[in-house]
């Protein structure tokens, strides 16, 4: 198995990063009222995602890493529950949120698959100190 080099070789970053993106082109057309609202939510949603990714990557213990990858996780729902809104009030058109809610799927089940390969790892770590994993 390869050793990653940085957190930008994560499939699920860049994964991340590509909705991140998305996220910003599809709320450009939002109106003005809407600039410190819910386009700002959104955004500041997005940028969460790949961004709560790479500082887990920074983190020296598996529980930190374990714990930002849940907060990912939390901030991608958070995502998507702001997409519905902005499409049930006319704000982004249905391809865009397609393609994103597409991105929020997969990157859901990469990083619950990484979550469980990281507490999978650090089982032996429970038996000294129990609950360091919890969540």
């Amino acid at each position: 198995m390869a050793v990653l080099r940085n957190y930008r070789e994560l499939k699920v970053w860049q994964r991340a990063y590509q909705l991140c993106r998305e996220v910003y082109r599809a709320t450009n057309a939002f109106p003005k009222e809407e600039r410190f609202g819910l386009q700002s939510q959104m955004r500041r949603a997005a940028v969460s995602v790949p961004s709560n990714i790479a500082e887990g990557y920074g983190r020296h213990s598996t529980a930190s890493y374990v714990q930002s990858l849940l907060v990912a996780y939390g901030s991608m729902c958070e995502l998507e529950t702001q997409l519905f809104l902005a499409a049930d009030l006319g704000y982004t058109r249905s391809a865009d949120v397609e393609l994103c809610r597409e991105h929020i799927g997969h990157i859901e089940r990469m990083l619950m698959a990484l979550v469980k390969a990281l507490r999978r790892k650090s089982r032996p770590l429970e038996s000294s100190n129990p609950g360091v994993l919890e969540s």
